[in-house]
């Protein structure tokens, strides 16, 4: 690549891979020269996904380019604030009682805009690249003087008035489209966000007033508490662009990348997300300034729909562009020994291969969560019916003071148990492993011994919040009039300290996972790992105040004293819990390697003015100088107080998946020109092999019906692997529409043979490149539109024809066994001009007593023979995760993505009856220790 070229001259270079483009852009972006001292004449280095290596220009934020005298003005930028100055004259022309109707119309339309808008279209942009699509199918930025340019007065337009914006290392003409496309995003995006908050601020003028009979010192302190929000909420803005900038601040990843180290500090280090967490901040102090619970509950509103847009677009397209799972090394080496699986000492089940080790507990059959609950255990029955039987005992008894006092003392006495009963049992447990050696002593087995400490601190837990639900239930009663006083504020305000709490306890268990939520590392000896991911990356312990927002936010809503006392014993009880059993333990497991600060600390001790540092130390030293002394005095009297993990989490986390689907309309209306005649498919895969076909003949018929059939031509019915690709040869006139497609269906689920009647749910693959937004459509594509001559045609004409191929694999293949068939679809509708040979889609059934058994008389090398073909279909045959030994490793993409261990479990339960959970397949990790386990799930069974 000429990179003296791409620097001084702003020419884009083109690598041949999307590697070597990455590799070029780091070493570019690292090796930045010394004669650019000013940062804001450092260059930055982008690449496009098909290897475009360019100079990425210098832009400025929204504010800057619209309301700064400084920064130059095109046509948009007058647009803009033309609506904007509009929004304001319509707030001022309209009469009183119709403003806030309307602007509460306006705002959730520019809220919608945004959320929704700008939400769909990233999520097309990261799932298919349609916004770059859109721009190459319109040849929105083609130099008409090629001629090819359908729209010379736009392209135009659009050049000027991109480089107006952007007078240095900009050339429209040599930008690639992708940076071309986001910017003209951009000017979308500075249209509907400035008029997202422009109407969010009329609204709140609307809807403001002084509250009848309040003091002048509520008013200060009112107007005082808003103001320091909205400061705050600028700051956090700022600070966040100043990391970020204009690329991520206006979602450039999702049309190119800028491969480079960041520094997350600042903000960043105070609270996840911050732009979308904390940066509403000033949300809420308009809405105090305001004194309007219309302006609160639509700041509530917007704020939700900021975090949908947050977990569905952001957080989907983050994970897939920078939490890509790395390259596999492949193995020949076991994930576990089977060969000495008795040997474990946590035991094996039923002979097969133990799931757990000394070191690390079952990653299977997890407990918490509403997906994992399963009635077939003790502990999940026990657990709901314990819930059940409070929950009646609440409902259906009076709420006298007798009742109210009883229901009281029963949460306390359980978070008394939860707290210091638990905490003397993970002391003992630390310090002596008295839990594990009571199992031990009886020949169970340390696995044992985790399943049942589970058990009993799931229990613990649930009855501890069931009991104090139920307690504040009996305290609560509902407010007579909501606007009388602060009724209606403190609901609100208690219901998000809850929300608080419940995402607290969220974000805890994704960082921490089952073993942690457990306390493991009492129960297993395996390595030292210390590591601050998640929500522990701002905060230390984020149970010690955001874990119990919640019952302070019963509290508030109650305003009862009892439960006010009932927050105060949760909340002192669970830092003794902290302090005498969590952080000892930690300090004795993970040493030095403790963090002292937490991000948010730190942030915030660098925020602080120097002479206000320097006292916060002397502080700090004070402190830790008295802490020291309380800690080695109890030392001295009590020697044996301390060890422990805790923890407190709620699993309400949930998955989102939005297939893939393309509307397609039914019908069209002229067919006129076309004969199907000229129209075919052909298909082609991995046949069954012929010793398989006989399972195919009921063992339920007579002897006849299970006989050959005799066959009076040369056809044979068509019968494929479970999971292997299947390949499609079409052929189509010469006049063919481009947007045809071919489907993969369940002939039972058409009854008509000229249109189809059901989507195809994303098993489509169209005939000719470039001619759908959907990304999918052309994934498949082998050949496509090659002219044959008539000579070759077996039907007697003479016409040429086109021709293609395809292959339908992975996703657009049905999991499942059945009977076929693919459709040849007219013009992007459903009129089908041409159907294949119906097929069988089977799993050979393993017949033990057709399989020799080895010198040991186990047949486990025949079910690892006939297991590993079908694993590697159910892994698309992917070298990165598809296994080519039975006793290598699965590929790391098969721990994140469920669905191919669902593929397996499918197969295995059809090949050998036996059915197991997706996850043993995930923690099993390769096919000779499955294989194990079928042959002893068979045995058992």
């Amino acid at each position: 690549m000429d990179e003296a070229g791409l620097r001084d001259r702003n020419i884009p270079q083109r690598r041949s891979t999307a590697e070597k483009a990455k590799q070029a852009v780091q070493e570019l972006n690292a090796a930045k020269s010394d004669s650019e001292k000013d940062i804001k004449e450092q260059r930055t280095f982008g690449r496009t996904p098909d290897g475009i290596v360019f100079t990425v220009p210098q832009t400025h934020d929204m504010v800057s380019q619209l309301l700064s005298p400084s920064q130059p003005k095109n046509v948009s930028d007058m647009i803009v604030l033309l609506i904007l100055g509009l929004h304001g004259l319509t707030l001022y022309l309209l009469p009183a009682f119709l403003r806030i109707p309307v602007f509460t119309i306006v705002f959730i339309f520019w809220r919608g805009c945004y959320n929704a808008g700008i939400g769909y279209l990233l999520y097309i942009q990261s799932n298919h690249r349609r916004l770059v699509a859109w721009a190459k199918k319109s040849k929105l930025f083609i130099n008409p003087a090629t001629g090819g340019n359908p729209h010379p007065m736009l392209y135009y337009f659009i050049k000027r008035e991109l480089e107006t914006k952007i007078p240095h290392d900009y050339d429209f003409e040599e930008a690639p489209i992708e940076y071309n496309t986001w910017l003209v995003f951009r000017r979308i995006v500075d249209l509907i966000l400035m008029c997202d908050f422009v109407s969010y601020c009329l609204l709140a003028m609307a809807c403001g007033g002084t509250p009848p009979g309040e003091s002048i010192l509520m008013t200060v302190f009112r107007w005082f508490a808003g103001w320091t929000l909205v400061g705050f909420n600028l700051w956090v803005k700022i600070d966040a662009h100043r990391v970020v900038k204009d690329y991520a601040w206006y979602w450039g990843d999702f049309f190119y990348l800028i491969d480079q180290e960041l520094t997350f500090d600042g903000v960043f280090e105070m609270a996840p997300h911050p732009m979308y967490s904390v940066g509403y901040a000033g949300y809420y102090g308009i809405s105090l300034m305001a004194a309007s619970y219309n302006v609160l509950f639509i700041s509530i509103i917007a704020h939700a729909a900021q975090f949908a847009f947050l977990v569905w677009v952001e957080n989907p397209h983050i994970d897939k562009t920078y939490n890509a799972p790395p390259s596999r090394i492949r193995s020949s080496e076991p994930i576990i020994d089977i060969d000495h699986a008795y040997e474990v000492d946590v035991g094996s089940v039923n002979g097969a291969p133990p799931l757990a080790t000394t070191n690390q507990p079952s990653p299977v059959h997890n407990i918490l969560g509403l997906r994992n609950i399963d009635l077939y255990r003790t502990i999940d029955t026990s657990v709901i019916l314990l819930q059940l039987h409070v929950f009646v005992l609440t409902l259906m008894t009076p709420s006298t003071p007798v009742f109210q006092g009883l229901f009281v003392a029963n949460a306390a006495i359980w978070r008394v148990w939860y707290s210091l009963g638990i905490g003397y049992v993970l002391n003992r447990q630390s310090m002596k492993k008295k839990w594990t050696r009571h199992f031990l002593k009886y020949g169970e087995s340390t696995e044992e011994a985790w399943r049942q400490w589970k058990g009993a601190y799931h229990l613990s837990m649930t009855m501890c919040y069931a009991t104090f639900i139920a307690a504040t239930w009996k305290l609560y009663a509902i407010p007579s009039d909501w606007s009388y006083g602060m009724a209606l504020l403190k609901h609100v305000v208690g219901l998000g300290m809850v929300s608080l709490q419940v995402w607290t306890a969220v974000s805890v268990y994704d960082s921490l996972g089952e073993f942690g939520w457990f306390f493991g590392d009492f129960f297993f000896d395996h390595a030292s790992k210390l590591t601050y991911g998640g929500i522990y990356r701002f905060l230390n312990n984020p149970e010690r105040v955001m874990g119990f927002a919640g019952v302070w936010g019963a509290a508030l809503i109650t305003g009862s004293s009892a439960i006010f006392f009932l927050a105060l014993l949760s909340h002192i009880l669970s830092l003794v819990f902290i302090q005498f059993v969590e952080r000892p333990h930690m300090q004795k497991l993970y040493g030095q390697s403790l963090r002292r600060e937490s991000g948010l600390v730190r942030s915030l001790k660098r925020s602080l003015p120097p002479p206000l540092r320097q006292w916060q130390g002397s502080v700090d030293r004070m402190l830790s100088e008295t802490v020291d002394f309380v800690e080695d005095f109890i030392d001295a009297a009590r020697p044996r107080l301390a060890a422990g993990v805790s923890t407190f989490v709620r699993d309400s986390t949930a998955l989102f998946k939005h297939p893939t689907r393309i509307s397609i309309t039914r019908l069209e209306p002229d067919l006129a020109g076309y004969d199907l005649k000229d129209y075919s498919i052909e298909i082609s895969g991995a046949h069954l092999s012929l010793a398989s076909l006989h399972q195919f003949r009921s063992d339920c018929a007579d002897e006849t019906a299970r006989s050959q059939a005799d066959s009076t031509g040369d056809f044979k019915p068509l019968k494929f692997e479970y999971g292997a690709p299947i390949r499609v040869r079409w052929t189509a006139p010469l006049n063919h529409s481009k947007k045809d497609w071919v489907g993969l269906y369940r002939v039972a689920d058409n009854a008509s043979r000229e249109a189809t009647r059901v989507a195809s749910q994303g098993r489509w693959v169209a005939t000719t490149r470039d001619q759908y937004d959907s990304g999918t459509a052309e994934l498949g594509i082998l050949v496509s539109d090659t002219r044959v001559s008539g000579n070759s045609r077996k039907d007697g004409e003479s016409q040429d024809f086109l021709t293609g191929e395809m292959e339908f694999s992975g996703d657009k293949l049905w999991w499942t066994t059945g009977v076929f068939e693919f459709r040849y679809h007219h013009n992007g509708k459903h009129n089908v001009m041409a159907i294949s040979l119906p097929f069988n889609i089977r799993i050979t059934r393993f017949d033990e007593h057709d399989v020799e058994p080895d010198s040991s008389g186990l047949i486990r090398a025949a079910v690892q023979d006939a297991l590993l073909p079908v694993v590697r279909n159910c892994f698309d045959r992917d070298p990165e995760i598809a296994p080519n030994t039975a006793s290598e490793p699965f590929g790391i993409l098969v721990e994140r993505k469920g669905k191919y261990a669902k593929r397996v479990v499918y197969a295995v339960h059809q090949m050998f009856g036996v059915e197991f959970a997706p996850e043993v397949v995930q923690a099993d990790g390769n096919v000779k220790n499955l294989a194990w386990r079928i042959c002893n799930a068979k045995m058992v069974l």
